[in-house]
């Protein structure tokens, strides 16, 4: 038997589709029959009938049927269900035969073509004899046919050719050849499926008839097999959910049966069939619970029923196959939407298909251990006559044997011998390696790392048995990655030393020596005569000599290997390997240590490398270099020793004792160019063996550390143990830390730097901030430069409005910087001190951070070797910037009173007052206003405020009389002009020029008026004297104006002149009016109101003619002439 035996037939595995024949038909040579054909068979949509269909020549030969069985009675069966039976009912036998046949209703030669097709119809009722095989008629005709009942000569033919053939009405059907052929042959398949589903039922009928014939006593494999061809044919008529009964049903009767070593592999090789059929349906039916449910049953039940002990391995293959078939039903569902999840997919019925291949490959180590002078048996026990069984699960050598007892135990025993020879042949490891990567595959989809990692490494080790050493290093060398993070050493021990035999087997020599270096560390968990081994063997190859043989190597394997050793050693090849160490867990650790996390440029860097070895024994290396970003410091970092006599064991500078913790110490002048700029430890590079034999670099990125360090370093900050105390002179391994960079920083300044000012800025002032600069060096500070200005960094609206010079005689504009960078000063000799003076120019009130940096050149001399260094020493200040005062304008009438508003022509007050906001005195050097076209002065404009001096709060107000000449029409707001006022500080020196701070007058409304009045009146009046007043009312209009003027008396004043009058005013003229008016109490008494109204302006009101004219007066009481003579006099 092939190793194929285990595999499902082909018929079990395929969804069983009715089987329909179509005879007639010339798919070669004529082309609308080739038409038909294709039709029938291409692109079948997932909406068309199941059926299969197969052309077939008219006289084709179907199986004959065997005599109908009247009675069970004296019957015997030979097997439960025949190898053959699925395949003839799937591909042999019909369930419908369909005659083609061309003939159209008018055709001339109708009576001999209705006789030939009812011949051919005969034939094929011959051929299907005895079976209950439908067969139908097809007519190809060339025309459309007509609706039915139109055309009458088609009816009667049609009814003719049905008696001729003894056809039924619903079995002879048309096909018009037209342009519409699909939809036709879509209709016909339709009808043909009606048929199919009928005869299969009629089958399941005749079955189930037989039932009733049968007893449990003799017949219980024929209840098996009926139920089994019940539900077989349920799934041909697509009735899937009767199948699944029926399967489930045929499952039971399966198990029910007796069971025994001879007939043990029939019973599990039709159950694993009902078992597959049930899953697969249950699948189709979207419950895989039960599918799952079933299978866990199915496996329960049947693992223990091994049978033969001689041939256990064919149970470990079945349970393989079950396991790994219902992985595929599985994997099928899930494709067609079907959803797994993590603790439930396919990948753990392959894993399981891969453990019972692994124990059918050591049941057969076992079993089949023959000498090699075992042959195998002639005849064979194994070939049968027609090259297959005649029942499922069979012996070949004892078919249709129902006996518990082998009637021939010599025939037996040579049966079983040919079985395991066969087996003996099998490749194992290929079986297990498709099952693994099938779950590799599934575990990776569903996102289990873990688990695909174990079965990784199972693979791995495989292809090791297998003798694929390549294929088996890269999956293991895969897999180690992931095992030394998560710190799994017995795991990790244990593939490294498969993967060491790989190596050796190969040899590999990078990988070998790799793999060594590993095994010796602290991640591996061998015994220390195992280590010592490892170490030996590394040192023999270091010597470019050929390393003793790994145990438990393939003796072939390893003769091979030494020869491709040997050659190893005689070719004269690239014998330098660099291993990045960061990536695996060598023997030896490594850690950097700068002593300070930063050095001035005149002292000397130092820094420590610590190594430690785990190693058995004591281990020389030639050479240790670091590696640095600038790698101009490379050559003063390396220690180098050259071997003697071939000798890795000496107690040099460069041997390491296991276990304990050697150091190295090293020390440079850094360059002054790197001043600012971070010194990185890039690599530390360890050399293993000598330029002789072969030479290893252990290369450490950065300042040490390997795929452990991190997760030790993590266990040993959690950890409260004490540390035990060390002898002195040993060092803690885990107390050690990485340091892998330090900062050069420049030389420690000497001079110091002092500044002056007086704050807060004033916005606009020329800011005066003396810098003093005194050098406190031995030697003479050269090339001192000064940088001073607004600090970079800041709003970049404060960087427009900062402007810096060293020239305090002109106010800066936007031309000037906010930085001044390197100013020359010159030299300073030890001791000497100078002031610089730098004027800021706010442009902007705020907060200002200003930066004053001093630069300076020196020498020094480190280690023997004189430097130039640059010093610098920085200060920053922070400036307030204000307002230096604050400046209120308001207009007011002639009668000092608040106006919103001024008349065209009518003179008012423009008032200003400067309050001060500076805490230093402030000298007023002189104001000015600018008046705009649009104001004009009464009287000579003149500043009343020059050079006054203004302390914090005080304040200083001028007053100007104006007046608006008559605007555009249509213009509301007129501009007023600017005040300007030129200013400096008090304490400010001469030099320091004058700041113009302009003030932008508001905008005023001004109006018209029709009639304006003023006044002419002494400042005051005495009791029972007169006190003349005269009134000018002037025409401010282009037309004239008619008046009526009145006057109320008032009890503080007699007066005479005219009470009531109506005047009239001509455009641009003025009226006067003169009253006497006799005061008659003292005091600020009211005068009598004069009230005017225009009769044209009736707006024109009484309240706004009392803004032009006074409307009280101060009267005096009436005293003696010595007193007036003394008022005089004062």
């Amino acid at each position: 038997m092939s190793p194929s035996q285990w595999d499902f037939p082909v018929e079990l595995c395929c969804r069983p589709m009715a089987f329909v024949a179509l005879t007639g038909l010339d798919v070669v040579y004529n082309a609308v029959h080739r038409a038909v054909w294709d039709a029938f068979c291409a692109n079948r949509r997932a909406d068309r009938v199941p059926i299969s269909f197969k052309v077939l020549p008219g006289d084709h030969e179907y199986p004959k049927c065997r005599n109908k069985r009247t009675s069970y009675e004296w019957h015997i069966p030979k097997g439960i269900l025949k190898t053959g039976w699925m395949n003839k009912h799937l591909n042999l036998v019909p369930a419908l035969v369909v005659v083609f046949y061309e003939l159209d209703w008018d055709d001339p030669q109708w009576k001999e073509k209705q006789s030939e097709c009812a011949t051919r119809v005969e034939i094929v009722r011959q051929s299907l004899q005895g079976r209950n095989t439908k067969v139908a008629v097809v007519l190809i005709q060339k025309k459309t046919p007509l609706p039915p009942g139109e055309d009458v000569i088609a009816s009667e033919r049609a009814a003719a050719l049905c008696n001729a053939c003894d056809l039924s009405g619903k079995s002879l059907f048309v096909l018009p050849h037209t342009d519409h052929l699909v939809g036709y042959i879509i209709r016909l398949e339709n009808a043909f499926y009606e048929h199919a589903q009928t005869y299969y039922y009629t089958e399941i009928r005749r079955v189930k008839s037989h039932k009733e014939f049968l007893n449990k006593t003799t017949h219980q494999l024929l209840f098996v097999r009926h139920q089994f061809k019940i539900a077989f044919f349920s799934e041909l008529k697509q009735d899937t959910q009767n199948a699944l009964k029926n399967y489930r049903t045929a499952y039971n009767l399966v198990h029910e049966l007796r069971a025994h070593e001879t007939n043990m592999l029939e019973i599990k090789t039709i159950a694993g069939f009902i078992n597959y059929k049930i899953c697969r349906l249950c699948f189709q039916h979207n419950t895989p619970l039960d599918a799952i449910a079933q299978f866990r049953k199915h496996i329960d039940v049947c693992k223990k029923k091994i049978g033969s002990a001689e041939l256990a391995f064919e149970h470990a293959a079945w349970m393989s196959k079950q396991f790994q078939a219902f992985g595929d039903l599985f994997d099928e569902a899930i494709k067609l939407g079907l959803t797994a999840i993590q603790t439930q997919n396919p990948g753990f019925y392959y894993q399981q298909a891969a453990y019972y291949a692994q124990e059918r490959k050591q049941l057969a180590n076992v079993l089949c251990n023959h000498e090699p002078s075992v042959m195998y048996p002639n005849p064979d026990p194994i070939e049968t006559q027609t090259g297959m069984l005649d029942f499922y699960g069979q012996r070949p050598w004892r078919q249709g044997v129902l006996s518990f007892d082998p009637n021939d135990p010599e025939k037996e025993k040579v049966g079983i011998l040919a079985l395991q020879l066969k087996e003996k042949k099998v490749l194992h490891s290929e079986l297990i390696i498709t099952l693994l990567s099938n779950s590799v595959a599934q575990f990776k989809k569903y996102k289990c790392p873990r688990m695909k990692s174990h079965l990784m490494v199972q693979m791995g080790e495989e292809y090791y048995y297998a003798k694929d050493y390549t294929k088996a290093l890269k999956l293991l060398d895969y897999v180690l990655c992931d095992y030394r993070s998560e710190g799994w050493w017995t795991l990790l021990t244990s593939i490294l030393t498969t993967a060491l035999k790989c190596s050796y087997l190969m040899a590999q020599i990078k990988d070998y020596i790799m793999y060594s270096l590993e095994l010796l560390g602290r991640a591996s968990t061998l015994k220390e005569d195992q280590k010592s081994r490892i170490e030996k063997n590394l040192i023999k190859v270091l010597m470019n000599e050929s390393p003793d043989p790994e145990p438990d190597c393939d003796a072939a394997s390893v003769k091979s290997s030494q020869k491709l050793w040997a050659d190893r050693v005689s070719l004269a090849g690239n014998n330098i390997f660099t291993i990045e160490v960061q990536d695996f867990v060598p023997f030896v650790q490594c850690k950097a240590r700068f002593l300070a996390p930063s050095f001035h440029v005149d002292t000397t860097v130092q820094f420590d490398i610590f190594l430690k070895a785990d190693c058995p024994h004591p281990i020389r290396f030639s050479k240790l270099c670091v590696g640095f970003n600038n790698q101009e410091y490379n050559q003063y970092c390396m220690v180098e020793e050259a071997y003697q006599k071939n000798e890795l064991f000496t107690q040099e500078m460069l041997c390491l004792t296991p276990g304990k913790t050697k150091k190295f110490s090293f020390k440079f002048v850094a360059k002054t160019e790197d001043v600012g700029k971070k010194i990185e430890i890039t690599s530390v590079d360890l050399i293993l063996g000598s330029e002789n034999g072969r030479c290893v670099i252990l290369n450490w990125r950065g300042g040490g550390g390997d795929a452990a360090s991190s997760q030790e370093a993590l266990l040993a900050a959690r950890s409260f143990k004490r540390r035990p105390k060390l002898p002195e002179g040993e060092i803690h391994w885990e107390s050690l830390t990485v340091q892998t960079s330090t900062m050069i920083i420049s030389r420690v300044p000497n001079i110091s730097v002092q500044l002056r000012h007086e704050p807060p800025a004033l916005m606009n002032e020329m800011y005066c901030l003396i810098v003093t600069i005194q050098s406190h060096e031995k030697t003479v500070a050269k090339d001192v430069k000064l940088t001073a200005g607004l600090k970079p960094g800041q709003d970049a609206n404060l960087t427009q409005k900062t402007h810096v010079t060293l020239n305090g005689t002109e106010i800066c504009d936007d031309s000037f910087p906010a930085l001044l960078p390197d100013i020359p000063v010159g030299d300073l000799q030890p001791g000497e001190k100078l002031e610089k003076t730098v004027y800021i120019h706010c442009g902007t009130v705020g907060t200002r951070m200003f930066l004053v940096y001093v630069s300076y050149l020196v020498s020094s001399t480190t280690e023997g070797k004189e430097i130039l260094c640059k010093c610098h020493r920085d200060e920053t200040v922070t400036i307030e910037t204000v307002f230096p005062f604050d400046v209120a304008v308001k207009f007011v009438s002639t009668k000092f009173e608040h106006l919103d508003k001024v008349f065209i022509d009518i003179p008012f007050l423009l008032m200003t007052d400067i309050l001060s906001a500076s805490p230093w005195g402030l000298t007023i050097v002189t104001s000015q206003l600018q008046l705009s076209p649009s104001m004009m002065a009464v009287d000579q404009l003149e500043s009343h405020v020059e050079n006054v001096v203004l302390q914090t709060g005080e304040s200083a107000s001028e007053c100007f009389c104006l007046r608006c000449p008559p605007i555009t029409s249509g213009q509301s707001g007129v501009a007023t002009g600017s005040y300007v006022i030129s200013w400096k500080r008090s304490s400010a020196v001469k030099s320091i020029p004058v700041v113009r701070t302009v003030i932008t007058l508001p905008h005023v409304i001004a109006e018209s008026i029709p009639l304006h009045v003023n006044a002419d009146l002494p400042s005051f009046g005495r009791v029972r004297e007169s006190l003349p007043v005269k009134y000018h009312l002037q025409n401010k209009t282009n037309i004239v104006q008619d008046l009526e003027v009145s006057v109320e008396p008032s009890d503080a004043f007699m007066f005479s002149g005219l009470k009531q009058i109506r005047l009239r005013i001509l455009p641009g003229t003025e009226q006067e009016m003169l009253y006497n008016f006799y005061p008659l109490m003292a005091g600020y008494q009211q005068l009598p109101s004069l009230n005017i109204s225009l009769l044209r302006f009736p707006h024109f009101t009484n309240q706004l003619l009392r803004r032009f004219i006074p409307t009280h007066i101060f009267v005096k009481p009436q005293g003696r002439q010595a007193d007036d003579a003394s008022i005089a006099a004062a």
